[in-house]
């Protein structure tokens, strides 16, 4: 059907979608605490800058604006996330739409990333990753109206969202050069040749403009941090590990953005969008080539269910039974792993569920697996949810058992940034010291010497690292350690150290190290 010939954009029809999954977030919303990273998300955002070691500003600036209009509750700190979640469904029923579906098929395309595990994993942590998500979603609708109108106006949006893509994560300027290149293989070629596509990349570079100054001045950390996680984590994926987790990631849903695929490639009445096909093998292979993380690939998948649900329209026109089982086929059995992604159950239940995953199944019995190659209680994300005001409980304890002569010279410093996060978020009801690490984006602001006569440090390796800092300091004494049995932490230690200037010249040669890097 002619584009200018469709008659509703079934905005009311979508927003039922929108309001699932909202619900499903606010289900979980607050169930289980902070995870590490969004404690230093939320860090960020009181040091607001252009940049930082491992993200862009973007996390930072929502940060600020989450704390400031909804406090800083777990509640508050995921309201964006939700309704970011949100939008995402929204577009890609309005992407259902420019690809010419309609009911059937918005609802299919909605509801399998509604109950996909990927999205429902990625769409409600205070991460920069649903934020990344919602720009590929949003470029990838604003490039289909441009193909279907030629409206020159959306290729300056299209550098609108990127520009502020790239201030949320890097990753989409590789999915950026895979649409245009997927035009560029495509019949579709001729919109390039558009003079005011000059200016939509001038747009996109004013607002990147910021960043790459910040990064200019900081010696370039996104380089020296792509490094670090391509030898520290990526080299690790192997490439067939990448294509099992794409595989596996959105569940039963694969059939459907697999239909999907095809018909972009095939489908005479898709024939204009064919780019997007292109694209998505275009950034597969490069983050496949790359050794990229299953999520990198996340914002990619909303078009395909897209296409996938305009397909199973085109395939079962008349038949009302026949496209309810497929929704439900699609859609429900992803269920089955909704508590292993989604806190939507009170602990307690979460737990008894887990303990049947590892006593029955063998199936998804990994998913219990943590990096230390061992089953757990829980997954290692919700691990990392547990423990931190524990943490920041028993540092204060610390903190207060001395004097208050000796308080006014006591710093405290821990060794990673969720123990700093956590310390940093929590220790301001106690009226504790700024904490002081020289992990992640906490080097940015931390103090040029480590001076103080007394030092409350936290310890992640069990002791290890404060053996190896015993020469420097004259005495040091365990206080206690995380003992919650559920927490990535269970172990980290906390110690009363009395200090010797040696110390200070061990850290501030690393503080240089790191501020160089």
């Amino acid at each position: 059907m002619p584009y200018k010939n469709r008659k509703s954009s079934y905005t009311n029809f979508i927003l039922i979608f929108v309001f699932i999954k909202i619900a499903l977030n606010a289900l979980a919303i607050s169930n289980f605490g902070f995870h590490r990273d969004e404690l230093l998300h939320l860090a960020l955002g009181d040091h607001l800058d252009w940049g930082y070691k491992e993200v862009p500003p973007f996390i930072a600036i929502v940060a600020k604006l989450t704390a400031t209009l909804f406090g800083n509750s777990v509640f508050a700190a995921r309201i964006f996330t939700t309704l970011c979640s949100g939008l995402i469904i929204w577009l890609t029923g309005k992407i259902t739409v420019e690809l010419g579906g309609k009911k059937f098929a918005i609802a299919l395309a909605c509801l399998c990333i509604i109950f996909s595990p990927a999205f429902i994993a990625s769409g409600y942590l205070f991460q920069p990753v649903v934020f990344d998500q919602l720009w590929w979603v949003l470029t990838v609708w604003l490039l289909l109206r441009y193909i279907n109108t030629n409206a020159v106006k959306y290729l300056y949006f299209i550098g609108m969202a990127i520009g502020f893509g790239v201030l949320t994560k890097y990753t989409i300027l590789f999915f950026a050069g895979a649409l245009i290149l997927g035009l560029v293989i495509s019949k579709q070629r001729r919109l390039l040749w558009n003079k005011r596509l000059l200016g939509a990349i001038a747009v996109a570079l004013v607002i990147i403009l910021p960043n790459i100054i910040w990064q200019f001045t900081h010696h370039w950390p996104v380089f020296n941090y792509m490094a670090t996680l391509q030898k520290e984590q990526l080299d690790y994926v192997k490439p067939v590990d990448f294509i099992v987790q794409q595989i596996m990631t959105n569940g039963v849903a694969l059939f459907v953005w697999l239909v999907g695929f095809f018909f972009l490639i095939f489908s005479f009445k898709l024939r204009k969008y064919q780019s997007l096909a292109f694209a998505f093998v275009l950034i597969f292979i490069f983050l496949l080539q790359m050794n990229g993380k299953n999520y990198y690939l996340f914002g990619a998948y909303p078009m395909l269910f897209a296409a996938g649900g305009y397909g199973f329209e085109r395939w079962i026109k008349s038949s009302n039974v026949l496209r309810g089982v497929t929704l439900a086929l699609f859609t429900l059995p992803n269920l089955l792993v909704f508590p292993t992604v989604l806190p939507i159950l009170p602990l307690k239940q979460t737990l008894v569920f887990f303990d049947y995953i590892n006593t029955h199944t063998h199936f998804i019995k990994s998913i219990t697996l943590w990096e230390d190659h061992k089953h757990h209680a829980t997954t290692q994300d919700y691990g990392d949810m547990f423990g931190w005001d524990e943490l920041t409980q028993k540092v204060a304890k610390a903190y207060y058992d001395l004097t208050p002569e000796q308080r006014k010279s006591t710093q405290i410093f821990a060794d990673n940034y969720g123990e700093a996060g956590a310390l940093h978020h929590f220790g301001k009801q106690y009226n504790l010291p700024e904490v002081v690490s020289l992990n992640s984006s906490f080097t940015l602001w931390a103090p040029d010497n480590l001076d103080a006569h007394y030092l409350i440090y936290v310890d992640h390796s069990h002791g290890e690292n404060m053996k190896r800092l015993s020469p420097y300091v004259v005495s040091y004494q365990k206080s206690s350690e995380i003992e919650n049995p559920l927490a990535v932490e269970k172990g980290t230690s906390i110690y009363y150290i009395v200090t010797k200037p040696d110390l200070n010249v061990v850290y501030k040669k690393e503080l240089a190290k790191k501020r160089m890097q």
